[in-house]
């Protein structure tokens, strides 16, 4: 049997853009997916902290180091810049795997550095 665990996540990354003319996706700073294990084109859950809104999208790699966090597309309307998210991602394991499995949970301070992991 195959298990949907949590794989890693962002945890409170603050929005600092919106691009909602744009095929749809979240930008992401490349240091931040490389510290929560994300690749580009992952498919991610976005929980919106500030207004209970939940949704799956895929990761666009940002510029490292610049701390972005933007929401493309029709995802674009469901924050506002400065709220508070959560980027989740999730992978398939087997029963022995997930039993072992250690998720990434990356904390960030509200310009989306990384202070704890």
């Amino acid at each position: 049997m195959q298990r949907i665990m949590k794989k890693s996540k962002i945890h409170t990354a603050t929005i600092t853009g919106l691009e909602l003319y744009y095929e749809g996706s979240v930008t992401i700073d490349r240091d931040l997916m490389d510290q929560a294990d994300m690749l580009p084109g992952e498919q991610v859950q976005i929980v919106n902290l500030n207004n209970g809104q939940r949704f799956v999208t895929y990761t666009i790699s940002g510029e490292r180091g610049s701390g972005v966090i933007e929401l493309n597309g029709p995802a674009a309307r469901l924050a506002a810049v400065g709220d508070k998210i959560i980027i989740i991602s999730y992978g398939n394991y087997d029963d022995a795997e997930a039993k072992v499995l250690e998720p990434i949970v990356v904390f960030v301070d509200d310009e989306n550095r990384v202070v704890r992991k």
